[in-house]
């Protein structure tokens, strides 16, 4: 029986939590594992500054915010490389403020990058890196806007179950957000990363077209296809490390149990109907112990909500159980999520994970 794809997930996953000392630091990951990161995701936890998103793609310097729409921005003296157990930072306040603490959430997928020659059919995106073991892929794309760029190659090899899609050149736009379990539609269905917007209905972004193994289609839509630029942060979920699922809350602290398959590291949801709630994240190194109970959110500059009565989560073995009421998390609604693991639930050697 296989129990899980991947045994040690601080290979292609972890978080780190540094404080900031306005110079030069170098800061290495914690795992018993190095890994070198392609995509660091950098939050300022006691002050409301933007998210900044860094990829191997773009390179280095070159800064996105997942709670606005703006276009990259281009500051040499925030991330500045990625190493091969972390990554390195200027003196930027943004990443780097003395005393101030931040968390980096770090995925690696470099496993396959290059530079492709056709990139407005089924050919893999130039530049690209991609991962198929851990299911991750970075995808850069110029678009022309033509009615025949319908299709984008993902590199996973498998469906992919969840995107994040940014145009990085021209106008500014949302980001467009793909999951699989986005109603039962949801090739005509997204939301948007910067925003609490509910789930909305379109043939735009998407083109009414289910992605493959092979191919994301993509719609007219100026936020996703245009003649600019675009960025792709694609995932597929892979047993025991990585899970792109759904759940229905039930506003009581008793709340819904949610199998993942893991005892997670992180975990990013959101309701698909409110208009006003979130994108919560959580992690298990901002709450080093149950309740989980430390938010930050993806839509918003603002500092690290500290024992969030409303949206905790206890981390358990093989998933998350709610124990919050609050609407970022377990009301009556459905809710989307991505979860990456600390643990597999059960390894491939048939040892159990134990309990936080």
């Amino acid at each position: 029986m296989a129990y899980t794809a991947i045994d040690n997930p601080e290979l292609y996953f972890q978080t780190k939590t540094y404080t900031g000392d306005g110079s030069t630091p170098s800061i290495t990951l914690d795992g018993d594992e190095d890994m070198q990161p392609d995509f660091v995701w950098i939050k300022n936890r006691d002050e409301a500054d933007g998210h900044c998103l860094f990829d191997s793609v773009r390179g280095v310097g070159d800064l996105l915010d997942s709670d606005t729409t703006a276009l990259p921005t281009t500051d040499a003296d925030t991330l500045t490389s990625f190493d091969s157990d972390g990554f390195a930072l200027g003196a930027d306040v943004k990443v780097n403020t003395d005393t101030e603490a931040y968390v980096a959430w770090c995925w690696k997928a470099g496993t396959t990058s290059g530079i492709a020659t056709n990139v407005n059919t089924s050919t893999t995106p130039s530049p690209y890196s991609f991962n198929q073991t851990s299911g991750f892929s970075i995808l850069q794309t110029t678009r022309s806007g033509a009615v025949e760029e319908k299709l984008v190659a993902h590199g996973l090899g498998a469906v992919p179950h969840f995107w994040l899609w940014k145009k990085i050149s021209g106008n500014v736009s949302s980001w467009y957000v793909y999951h699989h379990k986005n109603t039962a539609a949801p090739e005509t269905d997204y939301l948007l990363l910067d925003v609490t917007n509910a789930t909305a209905d379109s043939v735009d972004p998407w083109n009414d077209t289910v992605p493959n193994s092979v191919n994301i289609g993509v719609g007219q839509s100026g936020g996703v296809n245009d003649a600019n630029n675009f960025i792709t942060y694609a995932w597929t979920s892979k047993q025991g490390f990585s899970k792109f699922g759904s759940y229905t809350g039930n506003g009581d602290a008793d709340g819904t149990f949610v199998y993942t398959g893991f005892r997670p590291a992180f975990v990013m949801l959101k309701s698909t109907t409110s208009t006003i709630d979130h994108w919560v994240i959580l992690d298990s190194v901002r709450s080093s112990y149950n309740l989980v109970d430390n938010t930050l959110a993806a839509n918003l500059s603002a500092a690290e909500t500290a024992d969030n009565a409303y949206d905790r989560v206890d981390f358990v073995s093989n998933g998350f159980k709610l124990r919050g009421t609050g609407g970022g998390t377990n009301h009556a609604d459905v809710y989307i999520y991505m979860a990456f693991a600390e643990a597999p639930f059960v390894n491939s050697g048939g040892v159990p994970a134990n309990a936080r």
